[in-house]
């Protein structure tokens, strides 16, 4: 027996994550203007020509790992271990909730960034939250 959700959910973050990492490595300048503005994309692309490479690099291999994660969750949408889908659920909130903190604490002083950190870290709450209601949601079930 599966959680209820947990495919569609799956599914969604799967599906999110895979077209933003593919956006990212294949459109690395246009996805950086789009989430940031051309002033803030300009100041975050480097001065130099070595040290726009080495941003552009860094942000493609961001974009693949986004995507290989997209595709581990496509996978994971299709176990139906009732167990593992409840490990892995909050597993998922915690590492959202990191990214949340993580965004706060360190990006929040970066000031090129401006505000950006915290639409992105009330996003980061907001995928923790889909995950929290799937679990209340199966404890809820499970206790009924």
């Amino acid at each position: 027996m599966s959680l209820p959700g947990f495919f569609i959910i799956c599914m969604l973050h799967s599906i999110v994550a895979i077209t933003c990492g593919a956006l990212m490595v294949f459109y690395t300048k246009e996805v950086s203007v789009f989430g940031h503005g051309h002033e803030i994309a300009s100041k975050l692309q480097g001065s130099t020509p070595h040290d726009q490479l080495l941003i552009q690099t860094s942000e493609s291999f961001s974009g693949l790992l986004l995507f290989a994660i997209g595709f581990v969750l496509f996978m994971v949408a299709f176990v139906r271990d009732r167990e593992f889908q409840s490990f892995f659920a909050k597993g998922c909130v915690l590492l959202h909730v990191s990214m949340a903190i993580w965004r706060i604490s360190f990006e929040g002083k970066v000031e090129d960034l401006g505000h950006e950190w915290l639409r992105q870290a009330l996003g980061d709450i907001m995928l923790a939250l889909s995950w929290v209601f799937l679990l209340a949601y199966s404890w809820r079930e499970k206790y009924d």
